[in-house]
């Protein structure tokens, strides 16, 4: 379904066809099953494999770990530094604050709508603030 606007040739999608399975093995295990019957995770990995066989320059993922075990969620954020290790820009909104400062270069803060904080995830995860209301540290 990702490819079916793409106009470059079958070579060129069975190449991206082939890179989507290595960055998703589950999903060449599970090629054969129907969408429905896979797991929270595995529907999420097939959600940003299909995306990727767009050929995005950027990706905008909203809350791709909610619902999932942790060893789930774990699996996708692999897969998601995965995918930006591949040139593409990840937009992450994430409830899951310190699983998301953890891969991120930059980070945000919204709240009621506005952005409350901002800057480089490492500076934002260490910031007192940050880490009382939203890694579960104190003050």
């Amino acid at each position: 379904m990702g490819a079916y606007a793409r106009k470059d040739g079958r070579s060129a999608i069975q190449a991206d066809y082939d890179m989507v399975f290595e960055l998703l093995p589950r999903l060449k295990e599970r090629k054969n099953q129907m969408a429905g019957t896979l797991s929270g995770g595995e529907q999420q990995m097939l959600a940003i494999g299909r995306a990727l066989m767009s050929k995005p320059k950027m990706l905008l993922l909203d809350e791709p770990s909610m619902g999932l075990s942790p060893i789930l969620v774990r699996e996708v954020f692999k897969t998601i530094v995965n995918v930006n290790e591949t040139g593409v820009t990840v937009l992450l909104v994430e409830q899951n604050a310190k699983m998301a400062l953890n891969i991120a270069d930059r980070g945000y803060v919204i709240e009621t709508g506005s952005i409350t904080m901002e800057g480089n995830a490492s500076g934002l995860a260490d910031d007192p603030n940050v880490k009382a209301a939203y890694l579960g540290g104190g003050v």
